[in-house]
Order: structure tokens, then C-alpha cells, then sequence
């Protein structure tokens, strides 16, 4: 493990110190790890799209809309391939969450998350995708063709 030092001035340190505490962090290097891991991340999806990811898509629409959750639904199946999984759950007597796990190439994720979020009637669509990394190709116990894992990036 590699150690570094930086230097803060005190007010800088002091909200640190708060939001190390508000998010129950048990010290600082953690706190500075999850930093770094946010902001190669960040990096990550501001590049053209290459390699698998995980995702997670959220939004809220309003399920009075005319066939919208039809359609939602209808997209999720054209593309299951990506779709993993799917929780819907209603806020109100008009509008529902849903957040749907993706898994995939990064480029198919991303388009998809897009043209779910641009329906009419969608709305706060946010997409949190984590990038993968492959492990090697194997087969299990000799059995069965070989294929291969994914990992998150480090």
C-alpha cells in the first residue's frame, strides 16, 4: 500500500472531519480512497463509452401517461439482454420509481438509459454506471464453454 501525505487548511479539514463523521467513515484514508474512486469514475464516464459496466438506472414517471409504462416495459424486453433486473414502486397515485440493473458493453448501456430517460413523461432519470474490468476465460470444472467474468475496474 502506498502512503501519501496532503495538507489542508483548518476550516477545509474541519468539513472534512464533518463529513467523514456524517457518513461514517472510520478515518480519513477511507474517506480519501472513496474520494479518488469517485473522481476516476467520474473520468471514466466522461470518456467515449469502451468495455462493460454494471449500471444502475433510475427514474420517476407518471403512470397516467398514455401506454408510458407499456412502453417502458416493452423497451426493457427489446433490450433484455442489458435489463438484470427491475423494481418498480409507487410514490403517489400518480407517478412511480423505477430502478432498473444493467449489464453489458458500456456504449448499449448507455444508449439504452438514454432512450429511456428521453420518453415523454419520464422524468429524474439518473444513470450510475460502474465500470468492469475482464477476468480471464475459463470454464467451470472443465465443464460447459468457456466465458468470461467481470469485475469492477480498480
Amino acid at each position: 500500500m502506498e502512503r501519501f501525505t496532503i495538507s489542508l487548511d483548518d476550516s477545509l479539514a474541519r468539513q472534512f472531519d464533518a463529513l467523514i463523521a456524517e457518513r461514517g467513515y472510520g478515518n480519513r484514508s477511507e474517506a480519501v480512497r472513496d474520494l479518488i474512486r469517485a473522481a476516476i469514475e467520474s473520468d471514466r464516464r466522461r470518456a467515449p463509452p469502451t468495455g462493460h459496466c454494471v449500471a444502475n438506472l433510475s427514474y420517476v414517471y407518471n403512470h397516467h401517461e398514455r401506454d408510458l409504462a407499456e412502453r417502458l416495459t416493452g423497451l426493457q424486453h427489446d433490450h433484455h439482454d442489458l435489463t438484470v433486473a427491475a423494481l418498480h414502486s409507487h410514490l403517489d397515485h400518480e407517478n412511480c420509481l423505477e430502478s432498473v440493473i444493467l449489464k453489458g458493453p458500456t456504449a448499449d448501456v448507455r444508449r439504452f438509459a438514454d432512450a429511456m430517460m428521453a420518453r415523454r413523461g419520464v422524468r429524474h432519470g439518473k444513470l450510475n454506471l460502474i465500470a468492469l474490468e475482464a477476468e480471464q476465460r475459463h470454464a467451470h470444472d472443465g465443464q460447459g464453454e468457456p466465458h468470461v467474468h467481470y469485475r469492477p475496474a480498480r
